[in-house]
């Protein structure tokens, strides 16, 4: 199998991998499993399959609407997805590299230009996955405040208190800042956004740019995109990402003061997916809130 035959049989890649016709090499890659596949002609390719039984209804569909969805902007790099089945997802491979100043200039620069491609509304039109999570991408024709607390803060509270992962006092706190969303400020028409850009899902590549990759693409707030780029210890060359960004696009004022209300929906969903272990980092956020 070759390229060209792939680009014209896309449902026949699972075969050739099951019968081994298809070198793979496993790499990281998250809830999912991944790896490198080389094709006759030297191609590379990068897989993802779930990791037992049948891969959730729509996982992979999702993921590959908001790779093209992002990718039609033309502003920044996004693999081309080639197959997209319900049991698989496989795009082009980018060779990784190091991150550089000059690279993080070019992706703030582009990031911004991705923002302002813009959506219809806030939401999607495909249903969303987060994760090893749904998202509700349902649209809605309102402001930004009430979808983000309804769809985006409210579903992982619930669940993360459910399975114990917050406590009584952690939840009470976050509910108050649901009830306060509008107080924050911050409205703008939709962007359109990677979703779920925490370090990790920015791939700097041998050829000098920021890849997105593994997006819960929507229409949503571009302050979102920034904040999560801050998680988990952040990206590399976050500030200087951020002043390309501005140069661009200048942010609206008050932005550093909302970031971890927009922190707060990824946080919620690590506490609903993994447990207590990210509980400190959701209150951290919601205190922060308060204390500004």
């Amino acid at each position: 199998m070759d390229l060209a035959y792939l680009r014209t049989h896309p449902q026949h890649l699972p075969t050739f991998l099951t019968h081994q016709r298809i070198r793979e090499t496993p790499v990281g890659g998250g809830v999912c499993t991944a790896s490198r596949l080389t094709l006759d002609d030297g191609t590379s390719l990068f897989a993802k399959t779930w990791p037992s039984g049948p891969a959730p209804d729509g996982l992979f569909a999702t993921e590959a609407a908001g790779l093209a969805w992002l990718r039609e902007a033309g502003t920044i790099p996004v693999p081309e997805v080639l197959v997209a089945l319900p049991e698989m997802i496989a795009m082009e491979w980018v060779e990784p590299g190091e991150p550089t100043r000059r690279a993080a200039e070019d992706f703030g620069r582009a990031l911004a230009g991705l923002h302002r491609a813009g959506a219809d509304t806030f939401g999607a039109s495909w249903p969303g996955w987060i994760g090893p999570l749904p998202l509700d991408n349902t649209p809605t024709t309102g402001g930004w405040s009430s979808w983000f607390a309804e769809r985006r803060l409210q579903p992982y509270l619930t669940i993360s208190a459910d399975r114990g992962a917050l406590s009584a006092g952690d939840v009470a706190v976050v509910e108050e800042i649901i009830k306060t969303i509008d107080s924050y400020g911050g409205t703008e028409p939709p962007a359109r956004i990677h979703g779920d850009l925490w370090p990790g899902n920015l791939l700097w590549g041998a050829d000098g740019r920021g890849w997105l990759v593994d997006p819960a693409a929507h229409g949503g707030h571009r302050e979102t995109d920034l904040a999560t780029l801050a998680l988990f210890g952040g990206v590399a060359h976050l500030d200087v990402i951020v002043d390309s960004y501005r140069e661009v696009w200048p942010l609206a004022d008050g932005w550093p003061v909302r970031l971890p209300l927009h922190q707060l929906h990824l946080l919620l969903v690590h506490t609903a997916a993994f447990g207590s272990a990210y509980r400190g980092a959701v209150r951290a956020a919601a205190d922060a809130l308060r204390r500004a």
